[in-house]
């Protein structure tokens, strides 16, 4: 080998050494995936970031599917699923190992377009499908979705599932309704002459539609699970319905136009209205039903999350780029994360 050669050949050598010890630097300093963690979803970046809530740092970013918009995790904290809503163009639930912190395949939802809103109850995803104008649900166990059901109903959008999977509620943006959607067991017709036995009882699912307000989007249910409180964005009133009795019994005239999300303090106390037609956060005394404050937060807001201890909420501030914190004894903003562009779905999750 020439002199000349050799000089080249130990420079290339130099360079791949680099960048293999780069390599290996990389994966030595990764942060490992704090439990609990908060994650938050950028739209615009396409990505699902997991961030420790005690320094609010980001510890990873992971690819989110096209046009992300709901993250929920499943209860073991290793798995977080993400809707790729699309409006309707997409049909899929992006699947993202929190531990390994990686994308892994999709599900591929079908004919069931336009995933929104995200539950995980019973070991399965549940989802809302909104081109379909239907929910359902994913068995990871599985791999395939196991049931499906038509609401009827236009732009079914978010959903709610009690932990015993019975009811199940959705808001219905453009029909301005509630769907409570309940599970009984019916008897069985009894088999014709010559027929197979058929089973004694089958499931049987009911749906009450309850008329809210105009663009009913965000909803959550109070922790003693008695009432579902909706953010109608279409003309500034929030909706209180009687979870028993299955119908509005008051409308308050929050003047919050173009609220997207609403939920309830871990305690039951306060209620969080976030809006992105406006700077605040609307803060609500759930049993007055009084107005407590407007935090100024922002130019508008998307997604919120409380904090399971009560100590804290956290709120996208989609048009602003950022996260902001906000202490639930003060109500005021103490800190800001910075999560990608546009954020908006957030979701908990807890290593078991």
């Amino acid at each position: 080998m020439t002199p000349r050669k050799s000089a080249k050949f130990k420079k290339y050598s130099a360079a791949i050494l680099f960048c293999i010890l780069c390599i290996i630097a990389t994966v030595l300093n990764a942060a490992e995936t704090p439990s609990p963690s908060l994650l938050a979803l950028s739209k615009a970046d396409q990505t699902l970031s997991i961030i420790n809530p005690t320094t609010l740092t980001v510890v990873a970013r992971v690819p989110a599917g096209p046009d992300p918009h709901e993250v929920i995790a499943s209860d073991d904290g290793k798995y977080a699923y993400i809707s790729n809503y699309g409006g309707g163009a997409y049909n899929t639930i992006t699947v993202v190992d929190l531990v390994a912190q990686k994308t892994l395949p999709t599900i591929d939802l079908g004919a069931l377009r336009g995933p929104h809103g995200l539950a995980f109850a019973g070991g399965k995803v549940w989802f809302t499908a909104e081109a379909a104008k239907a929910i359902g649900s994913y068995d990871p166990a599985t791999k395939q979705i196991d049931w499906i059901l038509g609401t009827g109903q236009d732009r079914t959008h978010m959903i709610y599932v009690f932990p015993n999977l019975n009811p199940i509620i959705t808001s219905n943006v453009n029909s301005a309704t509630i769907s409570l959607i309940e599970k009984s067991n019916s008897s069985a017709a009894p088999p014709q002459h010559g027929a197979p036995p058929r089973p004694a009882s089958r499931i049987n699912w009911t749906e009450t539609v309850i008329p809210v307000g105009k663009g009913s989007e965000g909803f959550d249910v109070s922790p003693d699970g008695k009432e579902i409180w909706v953010a109608n964005a279409q003309d500034g009133t929030i909706s209180v319905v009687d979870l028993a009795a299955k119908k509005v019994v008051q409308t308050l005239n929050a003047n919050i136009r173009g609220a997207n999300r609403l939920k309830f303090t871990p305690d039951g106390k306060i209620v969080f209205v976030s809006t992105l037609g406006g700077p605040d956060l609307l803060v609500l005394d759930a049993a007055t039903r009084n107005e407590v404050k407007r935090v100024p937060i922002s130019h508008g807001a998307a997604g919120i999350l409380m904090q399971p201890d009560g100590q804290r909420a956290y709120i996208a501030c989609t048009p602003d780029d950022y996260i902001v914190v906000v202490d639930l004894k003060s109500l005021t903003v103490t800190g800001k994360i910075n999560a990608g562009k546009q954020p908006d779905g957030l979701a908990w999750a807890v290593s078991k």
